[in-house]
């Protein structure tokens, strides 16, 4: 199962339109120089507004076939539509996604649900592995599914081929139960936030915390998660370490936070986000060359030592819809992004 997927997937949330300076030709010429430089994965959503069919478009344009690009896109129903959410409404949804990329089978559904205590997960995977079946699927993965969750789909006989998760040198949320399943079941855990927003990178080194009103929603849920483990001086000790580490490789904080990952049990790849070509360089050495040594990882844990863990189990703060992490959530993209 997902054979195909290298180091390194590109992400393409930062695409959508209405996000930042991204949209038209110059999201297309990302896309054509990762291409080029090797890259064959690309995550989306159908969330992501303008971005399944923003890949659709490069794919006829370049007239690629299904063994040279392969798109991977998640199934996020909004949270108002989960309590009378329909096999029909699911499927009419997958379709939607297969129109876009134009294409007849979607390689990987990453399949999100917003709220537990809401019942009906197990019937729209029901749904999705009967897709499965039809050949509108290839394989079905799970988004912020925690242990309990993914113990009781696989359970129910749904062939999980990846679990797509938050990971990070802060957020270790996934670090041993979650990553301990994936190990046992043979389910490669697909990393996000791996620069925590930004937050791990040279541009937050021996400067002071953010103040509110902060640029983007990335920065104010990272942020919030740093407080969850520690104070501001506490991560600055953990930046220079890493950076003293990418100073000695030639290279930056934000490639050596995410090698930090992909060294991490059951981790197959980190999932990176691309707005234009800026980082290109550095993406290519990630998957390629940069990989860290024993000696490395353990200056790493001893600096992260200075810090707490997150609580909770794996977007379990997330969750809580009326707390400060939840609060901050959109809940309703799917319908304006149809």
């Amino acid at each position: 199962m997902l054979d195909y997927v290298d180091r390194i997937i590109v992400g393409c949330w930062q695409l959508s339109e209405g996000h930042g300076d991204s949209g038209g030709r110059s999201a297309f010429d990302a896309l054509e120089a990762y291409y080029e430089a090797g890259f064959r994965v690309f995550d989306c959503a159908d969330i992501y507004t303008g971005v399944e069919a923003l890949l659709g478009t490069f794919i006829r344009a370049n007239g690629l076939s299904s063994r040279e690009l392969f798109i991977h896109t998640k199934y996020v129903p909004d949270l108002t539509t989960l309590p009378t959410l329909s096999p029909e409404q699911t499927e009419a949804a997958i379709d939607r996604s297969l129109s876009r990329l134009g294409t007849k089978r979607l390689d990987l559904v990453q399949f999100h649900w917003w709220d537990y205590r809401v019942p009906g997960y197990l019937g729209v995977l029901d749904t999705l592995c009967q897709l499965q079946k039809q050949g509108r699927i290839t394989e079905i993965g799970l988004t912020n599914f925690d242990v309990e969750r993914t113990e009781e789909i696989l359970d129910c006989g749904v062939p999980v081929a990846s679990i797509q998760t938050q990971y990070s040198v802060i957020d270790r949320r996934p670090a041993g139960r979650l990553a301990a399943l994936g190990k046992a079941h043979g389910i490669p855990l697909l990393c996000y936030g791996s620069v925590a927003g930004g937050l791990l990178s040279n541009h937050y080194l021996s400067r002071p915390e953010p103040q509110e009103p902060y640029e983007n929603r990335s920065l104010t849920k990272y942020l919030l998660m740093l407080e969850e483990m520690g104070d501001w001086e506490s991560f600055q000790g953990l930046l220079q370490v890493l950076s003293d580490i990418a100073e000695q490789r030639g290279t930056d904080v934000a490639t050596v936070a995410s090698a930090y990952c992909l060294e991490q049990d059951a981790v197959r790849a980190c999932i990176v986000g691309v707005r234009n070509t800026d980082h290109l360089d550095r993406h290519v050495a990630l998957r390629d060359t940069v990989t860290l040594t024993g000696r490395e990882l353990d200056r790493i844990e001893s600096a992260r030592s200075t810090l707490g863990e997150i609580p909770g189990a794996v977007y379990a703060l997330e969750r809580d819809l009326g707390g400060r992490h939840g609060r901050i959530m959109n809940y309703e993209l799917n319908s304006k992004s149809a």
